[in-house]
């Protein structure tokens, strides 16, 4: 297993629009595994493949305590259940250290892939439903400062710059 470099705002690459997985083999099993192993690094609780540069359909969540419940969604598609919008504070792993009131479906159905190649279907309520929406735009390339305003979102863009030019100078 590995940790994989995760890609940081406003690298153009987090916009692109990942591909569908054509097969569950090996190699997307050991992918997952090193998603899983990044994920709990950085740490954070949910990851998709277009964050560590890998533009397919591949999610990795686990939003228990103790890191117990891991979760894997291949192709994934999501149908909302309940309109209810819910605000919740989110942040994100290609976002590192900016948090914003982001509102989301509170109630949602999932139909992926598991980690063994079979179809499953999943009700998801609270933060486990706000994790898979958030870690399915990045498979579309949205990421969580497109539902902010414009100039939070530019200062988040100035600051993670800075920040990057910063860690260039120091390596």
């Amino acid at each position: 297993m590995a940790i994989l470099d995760i890609l940081e705002f406003p690298d153009p690459r987090l916009r692109t629009k990942a591909k569908p997985v054509a097969e569950v083999t090996d190699k997307i099993r050991n992918l997952i595994d090193d998603m899983f192993e990044t994920m709990y690094d950085a740490p954070g609780i949910g990851l998709a493949a277009s964050q560590v540069n890998i533009h397919q359909q591949i999610v990795v969540i686990d939003v228990s305590e103790d890191k117990s419940e891991p979760l894997v969604f291949i192709n994934p598609k999501v149908t909302v259940l309940d309109g209810e919008l819910e605000a919740m504070q989110e942040g994100c792993l290609s976002v590192p250290g900016f948090y914003e009131d982001i509102e989301r479906i509170e109630h949602c159905k999932i139909e992926a892939l598991g980690k063994d190649g079979k179809p499953f279907v999943l009700e998801a309520r609270g933060l486990l439903a706000v994790c898979i929406q958030h870690e399915l735009d990045h498979l579309d390339g949205k990421l969580f400062v497109d539902y902010i305003s414009s100039t939070k979102r530019d200062r988040i863009r100035k600051k993670l710059e800075k920040q990057h030019r910063l860690d260039a100078k120091h390596a």
